[in-house]
């Protein structure tokens, strides 16, 4: 018997798990998605190229891993499709859920539509159709990756789903799929996917059970959890590790090391609180060094500061064992560096996470910067106030800082 090992984020997402989760995928039998959908990006660079993932797991570039798409995720076919044609040889190599919900191209329409129709309200969704999918699956009106097997009953199916909510569709100005057309489309699906498409939990199980490595990664992070992240500016499913076991069918006991992965700042995408965000040129420069574009939408990211409060919360959440520091090098050159250690909220100061973040002001301990650490590899190579920063970001958060990044490539990764 074995245990998965968890990758978490632990900010507002984007925080560089792609990275991580190659680098240790290369020592993992098993590596596995457990929910989200294609609006989560993973952008992974290896000698130079830059690999750009959204529900492809990352270990798909260790050629001896097996690589799951565990039913938490909600899957869209055009996109997965448009992923593998990027590899050689996946069969045998990838594998995906029966039970994965479908993220169908109507899901998006009505995504935008919503977003369209809210205005300066709009929750700044990436328009990728994730919420109406996961709305589908609560709603018990949902289809499963192993309907595609079948894809005339598939395609009747949506079509009576469309005419039941009529009125809806209506609305939102969202057209009924042709049914010749949609057909055609649901057959391409089958024929690109229907070879993939297997019982997930029993592989993972099995793996458990043969003592082979495994390693869980999610997507997004925590501060956009569905339950505990900054409500309603959230995604649609559970990000924090617990979303793990319900996204793949595992028990909380299979659990073995939870990695919380933070950058040395902050940034965060769409709409919603952020404590910490910078409107200066210390903003910018984190926005210009860090290349801080989504992945997926092409939309810049706003920065700003390290949350101790917020990163402590989270990891509490998560039962972290670790932190994984990323991008540390994007902080080079910084005369002076802040950190939050504590909010102030209607003239009170407090060191936890409220359950509304709008309108927090926050608190700031200044730390000496440093030139560089680019290219660093072992801890003690690192330059001094780097060490002081680490630690003391240690100590805020109550939880170690196991690994630490100090550049895009691979090797260039600290080990404790």
């Amino acid at each position: 018997m074995s245990k998965a090992d968890v990758i978490v984020g632990i900010q507002w997402g984007d925080e560089g798990k792609g990275k991580i989760v190659d680098k240790l995928a290369q020592e993992y039998d098993m590596v596995c998605r457990s929910q989200g959908g294609h609006n989560a990006g993973h952008t992974i660079w290896v000698d130079g190229k830059r690999y750009a993932l959204h529900l492809i797991p990352s270990g798909i570039l260790n050629p001896k891993a097996i690589n799951i798409i565990g039913n938490g995720v909600v899957l869209n076919p055009d996109s997965i499709i448009k992923e593998m044609e990027q590899f050689d040889n996946l069969e045998g190599r990838i594998f995906i859920s029966d039970k994965a919900h479908l993220n169908l191209p109507y899901h998006s329409l009505i995504d935008m539509a919503r977003e369209r129709l809210k205005g300066d309200a709009a929750i700044g969704t990436t328009g990728k159709g994730i919420g109406p999918a996961y709305a589908d699956k609560i709603n018990r009106v949902g289809h499963r990756a192993d309907e595609l097997l079948d894809p005339k009953t598939l395609s009747k199916n949506i079509l009576n789903y469309f005419a039941q909510n009529k009125v809806i569709f209506e609305a939102l100005e969202v057209e009924v799929p042709n049914e010749a057309e949609l057909l055609e489309q649901l057959e391409y699906y089958n024929q690109k996917l229907g070879k993939f498409i297997a019982n997930t939990t029993n592989m993972v199980w099995e793996a458990i059970e043969d003592g082979k490595k495994i390693l869980l990664e999610g997507a997004q992070g925590t501060m956009l959890d569905i339950d505990h992240g900054t409500y309603p500016y959230v995604t649609s499913s559970a990000t924090v590790s617990a979303g793990a076991c319900t996204g793949l069918g595992i028990s909380p006991k299979d659990i073995g090391v939870v990695t919380g992965i933070v950058k040395a700042y902050t940034t965060r995408v769409g709409n919603g609180p952020f404590p910490t965000e910078d409107f200066t040129e210390a903003g910018e420069t984190m926005a210009d060094v860090g290349k801080e574009v989504g992945t997926t939408t092409g939309r810049g990211r706003r920065c700003g500061w390290f949350d101790a409060v917020a990163v402590r919360y989270a990891s509490r959440l998560n039962g972290c064992d670790q932190l994984s520091l990323m991008k540390l090098d994007v902080l080079d050159g910084f005369e002076t560096i802040k950190i939050c250690v504590a909010y102030e909220v209607d003239g009170k100061v407090i060191d936890y996470v409220p359950s509304n973040m709008e309108n927090i002001k926050p608190i700031y301990e200044d730390i000496a910067g440093w030139d560089s650490v680019v290219g660093c590899r072992e801890f003690d190579q690192l330059p001094q106030t780097a060490k002081q920063y680490i630690q003391r970001i240690e100590e805020l958060t109550k939880t170690k800082v196991g690994i630490i990044s100090t550049s895009p490539e691979r090797e260039d990764t600290i080990i404790r």
